[in-house]
């Protein structure tokens, strides 16, 4: 079963000084984080913000293209987490036809938002996630990142706060 997320927060972490990308289950009071690159971070932020670029970005590009291939994005799916690493699945349809491609996350999450299509984390993701919330072999234990997640504020979430 696949849980619908929203984007909760883009921030940066203060132990790696990289971005994670905050998901919130819409159904509930669960977050899980997931750790993006700067430039796949920049992305979604520039998106969230709607800024527009003088040309297309590149998941610009890939959003116009599924279009005019007359394919639509149906949802995105975190699928998989096998050695710390998140997986995603696109899902689109082109014509009666059901077309699934692999993805990172970040771009997924990327892309999503361009397209304006829902989010979803596989349930037993979202429950590997919940117990190992990163693969830090220093710095804080996920018992602690997690109460550390589940303690932010508004504020502490920075601009990108959705």
């Amino acid at each position: 079963m696949d849980i619908e997320v929203r984007i909760r927060g883009l921030m940066m972490d203060p132990s790696t000084n990289m971005p994670i990308v905050v998901l919130k289950d819409v159904a509930s009071e669960m977050l899980m984080p997931i750790w993006v690159g700067i430039f796949e971070a920049n992305a979604i932020a520039i998106e969230i913000e709607k800024i527009a670029a003088p040309r297309p970005m590149t998941h610009d590009l890939i959003r116009n293209l599924i279009g005019d291939l007359n394919a639509q994005m149906e949802r995105v799916v975190i699928s998989e987490l096998k050695d710390d690493t998140f997986f995603a699945t696109l899902w689109l349809r082109q014509g009666d036809a059901p077309v699934t491609l692999d993805a990172r996350p970040s771009d997924a999450i990327a892309l999503a938002l361009r397209a304006d299509c829902p989010i979803y984390v596989a349930e037993e993701v979202m429950l590997k996630a919940k117990l190992n919330t990163t693969g830090l072999v220093e710095g804080p234990t996920a018992e602690q990142l997690r109460g550390w997640l589940d303690g932010l504020s508004d504020e502490d979430l920075g601009h990108y706060k959705m």
